[in-house]
């Protein structure tokens, strides 16, 4: 590489990182940069009105977790929203009808925004508007909807189409965007040149659905020590408590540590390692519930060494938009396994739990991987299967991400194809299982970089990595 690796959940996205690096900005620069661009390009699963983390690992040595996710809101008079006033939205999966809860009583309190700048005063170097610049023309100028776009939008568009902002952006008349569709999203444009040039820094209060000025008043992004991890000769940086996907990773590491590992196609082995994805099911309910539905992931490295893996999520949308920006506001309040003791019950100003897990690995021989994944649930077992592949088999990052996956949803094991019969014929004499019959973004979207010379986009979920 000369300037560095970029990968994120989609080609636009991961544009705008690489632009960034080629006008001198680090590794930080370009992470925030697909933020911002993020929020135009993939804006069924990230927004300005999101919330997320960021990993940073600088060239000095600096390690450190930034805590943006989404917060309760119920600090002003009007006290905690009413779950009651929840909108119920029935969501057609291929294998099952889910219910969202979702307007304007949904939208916790957002945190996207105040990340990414707070990441960019702190680690940055180059001028913000310079940094929020490829999504400024990406919002105005637009893009061509792909076949990924149009299947969320497809899979979304009862929520999407529940107010004029959305049809007007995701709707042409009654007929939802398909691929070759031009989208774009010029309200969100002018936010973004709000933004650069230092006019905005938040969003407004009224128009956050029922988040008051005073949980916007007592927002703060947290920064955190990362969750070391010891797992054979390699060390896992990762999400610390009280998000919940970090100590499932280190949970499932754990279990793994003591068994010698075997061949990716051994029966034993694979045995091994769906036990470990099992273990994780009574673990996550011991620590309590987080997880977030509609979620994108950064990973970058620049030339100097500066690492930045950053997840990012909205919620499934709460199909609530900020009057007049564009921006689809987060329904994490009507996230059902967000809320363990029950919608409603979140103490005001606390964060929400959380499942995403932006991770790097430190290999024994100093090689550095930034990675992380979309997939709610999932992501636990995505990222625990990259680490072993990564660690135990020692296979390129491209190979790790594109390797078929498992996930225990509780009653069965999920199972991509590409398993080798008789590592099939052993899971089957152990669980219940459901054979895919192809990759599928269910399992997650698992985007990273490694030094000197990988960056890798899941194509499971459109993922582009890009060599600047």
């Amino acid at each position: 590489m000369d300037l560095g690796l970029v990968a994120t959940g989609d080609r636009h996205t991961s544009e705008a990182a690489v632009e960034v690096l080629r006008a001198g900005g680090n590794a930080f620069d370009a992470a925030v940069a697909a933020g911002f661009a993020g929020a135009v390009a993939e804006p069924c699963l990230t927004s300005l009105a999101g919330g997320g983390f960021l990993l940073a690992r600088t060239a000095a040595g600096e390690e450190v977790l930034f805590d943006f996710f989404v917060a309760a809101p119920g600090l002003g008079p009007e006290g905690v929203p009413d779950p009651r006033d929840l909108v119920s939205v029935p969501i057609e999966f291929p294998n099952a009808i889910q219910t969202f809860h979702v307007g304007p009583a949904s939208v916790g309190t957002p945190g996207a925004l105040a990340g990414y700048q707070y990441v960019h005063e702190r680690l940055g170097r180059l001028d913000l508007d310079r940094v929020v610049a490829p999504a400024v023309r990406l919002a105005e100028a637009g893009f061509e909807v792909d076949g990924l776009f149009e299947q969320l939008i497809v899979l979304l568009g009862a929520l999407l189409g529940r107010t004029d902002e959305g049809r007007a952006l995701f709707f042409d008349g009654d007929r939802r965007l398909c691929a070759g569709d031009r989208f774009s999203n010029p309200a969100l444009g002018a936010v973004l040149r709000d933004v650069g040039c230092g006019r905005r820094r938040s969003l407004d209060a009224d128009q956050l659905g029922a988040v008051t000025a005073a949980d916007l008043a007592a927002y703060r992004v947290i920064e955190r020590e990362p969750l070391r991890i010891r797992y054979r000769q390699a060390e896992i940086l990762t999400n610390p408590p009280p998000s919940l996907g970090g100590p499932l990773v280190e949970h499932g590491l754990g279990h793994l540590h003591s068994v010698a590992p075997g061949p990716r196609g051994d029966p034993a082995w694979a045995v091994a390692v769906a036990d470990a994805l099992v273990s994780l099911s009574a673990r996550r309910a011991e620590l309590g519930a987080g997880s977030s539905r509609g979620t994108t992931h950064v990973a970058v490295v620049d030339a100097e060494g500066n690492v930045a893996s950053m997840t990012t999520s909205n919620g499934s949308g709460s199909g609530e938009f900020a009057p007049g920006t564009g921006v689809q506001l987060n329904n994490v309040m009507g996230e059902d396994d967000l809320q363990p003791a029950g919608l409603g019950t979140a103490a005001p100003g606390s964060r929400i739990g959380s499942m995403m897990s932006p991770t790097v690995v430190v290999g024994a021989d100093g090689r550095v991987a930034a990675l992380g994944s979309g997939g709610s649930e999932r992501i636990r077992s995505t990222i625990t299967q990259l680490v072993v592949d990564l660690v135990d088999h020692g296979m390129s990052l491209a190979d790790a991400v594109a390797a078929p996956r498992m996930h225990w949803d509780d009653r069965q094991l999920q199972v991509e194809p590409g398993f080798p019969p008789a590592v099939i014929d052993a899971l089957a004499a152990r669980w219940d299982l459901n054979l895919w019959a192809a990759r599928d973004l269910y399992f997650g979207g698992a985007h990273g970089v490694a030094a000197p010379d990988e960056a890798v986009g899941d194509a499971r979920r459109g993922g582009s990595g890009m060599v600047a």
